[in-house]
């Protein structure tokens, strides 16, 4: 007697590739992806390959993003000790053997046949290993454990500043941060940490005057460090050089007004007065031709994102998951705080693209990785609740 049975269809084999993807996680990250391809078009319009460039850069993210989503939230536990390893391995070569291709004074760089920036793995291997650390902790962490975890951070923190690059050891550092955070550090130790440093704000604010004379030097900063925080107390000081780029970006911001110019309209953007249009600079170009109406679609769009990005970490299923979705949610958070706060004159100008809407391929894929990673763990509550 012979039976048969039907061959799958093709649908009937990828359908599993695409089930338990969260949909509302979905609907943010295209939402913001075509807003930032809309802003690039515009930004780089004077720059004909740069628009095409940056929508290769996106279907590589893309590519990440889904291939990310597809493993289990377990096994991003596996890679957690190695991949923080070599990644504080690869900072150390760094320090020693570094290249500086900008030659602007900085040795960010490794060339292992080809040239890398290792700062960029600890965005990820930082929290996933912080994470690690408080699972094989279960239950309330003890203060030892989380001395022990403030170590994890520090130690890839005080290698990228070293290098120096400030900008990106803060994102390292606040990724690792979230997680203690999550864990259960308590309050009674970060309130005396933020009222500390909200009164040293308020002393340099009211200080700046005398500590940003030439010839005063901070000794805990590099030149460059305190000539950006003087810059931000008083872009006037040198409008031509240092405080340009903070100038110009205000009067495209306060040139849109409500409403905005209007697509392809930007007058600061297209004759070039912002530094950085593209890049770092991205969201005054965009604010200049779409106003404070579209700031507060943006805004809003990546509030939905960090809102639903917490809610997924909420249901998450493990100890694991869950201080690693908040970590990477929290992330999205400083990103867009700092890039938007540089722009408008309310924080020192450090080198932090704007997710989605910056350009560049290493950061793109970073938030492709960091994208799958919370659709991955999303997926898993929702595959086992079906």
């Amino acid at each position: 007697m012979q039976s048969s049975f039907g061959q799958p269809t093709l649908w009937q084999r990828v359908r599993p590739w695409f089930s338990g993807f969260d949909p509302l996680l979905l609907l943010a990250i295209l939402a913001l992806a075509s807003i930032g391809l809309t802003a690039m078009y515009s930004a780089g319009f004077d720059n004909g390959s740069r628009f095409m460039l940056q929508v290769r850069n996106m279907a590589l993210a893309g590519a990440v993003f889904f291939l990310v989503s597809q493993v289990p939230p377990q096994r991003f536990m596996a890679l957690a000790v190695p991949l923080y390893t070599v990644g504080v391995i690869l900072l150390i070569l760094t320090a020693l053997f570094g290249i500086d291709p900008t030659h602007k004074g900085a040795r960010r760089w490794l060339n292992v046949g080809v040239v890398i920036q290792p700062s960029e793995i600890l965005k990820i291997a930082t929290p996933l290993m912080v994470a690690w650390w408080f699972q094989r902790r279960e239950g309330r962490p003890r203060t030892g454990d989380i001395a022990q975890a403030f170590l994890l951070v520090l130690v890839p923190f005080l290698l990228v500043a070293k290098q120096p690059d400030l900008g990106t050891g803060i994102l390292i550092f606040s990724a690792g941060f979230f997680v203690i955070f999550f864990a259960g550090l308590s309050w009674k130790v970060i309130l005396p940490v933020a009222v500390v440093g909200i009164l040293g704000i308020i002393a340099i604010v009211l200080a700046g005057p005398t500590i940003c004379e030439p010839g005063v030097d901070w000794q805990v900063l590099h030149t460059y460090q305190k000539n950006r925080v003087c810059t931000l107390l008083d872009p006037t000081r040198d409008p031509l050089g240092k405080g340009f780029h903070i100038i110009q970006g205000m009067i495209a911001i306060g040139s849109g007004g409500v409403t905005g110019k209007g697509f392809m309209k930007g007058t600061q953007t297209h004759l070039e007065f912002i530094p950085e249009r593209t890049s770092d600079f991205i969201f005054a170009a965009y604010s200049e031709e779409f106003g404070l109406i579209g700031g507060l679609v943006l805004v809003g769009c990546y509030s939905f994102l960090i809102l639903r990005g917490l809610v997924i970490a909420f249901e998450a299923p493990t100890t694991f998951a869950r201080l690693l979705a908040g970590a990477i949610t929290m992330s999205f958070f400083v990103y867009a705080m700092v890039n938007m706060g540089m722009v408008s004159g309310i924080l020192p100008v450090v080198g932090v693209p704007l997710p989605f809407m910056s350009y560049g391929g290493t950061a793109l894929v970073t938030l492709g990785l960091s994208l799958g990673i919370l659709m991955a763990i999303a997926r898993s509550r929702r595959l086992m609740q079906s």
